[in-house]
C-alpha cells in the first residue's frame, strides 16, 4: 500500500510540473469535452481527455506488469 501512495504521489506532482507544457499540447480541450460558459459561471467536464488518460495509463501499466 504505502509503495502504491508513494507512485500516486510521484505521478501527481510529475503532472503539476508538466501542466504547463500539458496545456499547450490540447490535452484538455478534445472534441467530446462538455464546456458550459455563461455570464459568471463555467463548468468543464474533460470527458474525452479523463478517456484517452485511462487507456494511456492502462496500457503503460499492463506493459509494466509483463
Amino acid at each position: 500500500m504505502q509503495k502504491t501512495l508513494i507512485t500516486i504521489g510521484l505521478i501527481l506532482v510529475l503532472a503539476g510540473i508538466l501542466w504547463p507544457w500539458l496545456a499547450k499540447s490540447g490535452l484538455g480541450r478534445l472534441p467530446g469535452d462538455i464546456v458550459v460558459e455563461r455570464d459568471n459561471f463555467r463548468f468543464y467536464f474533460p470527458v474525452t481527455t479523463a478517456v484517452l488518460i485511462s487507456l494511456v495509463l492502462s496500457l503503460i501499466f499492463w506493459l509494466l506488469r509483463k
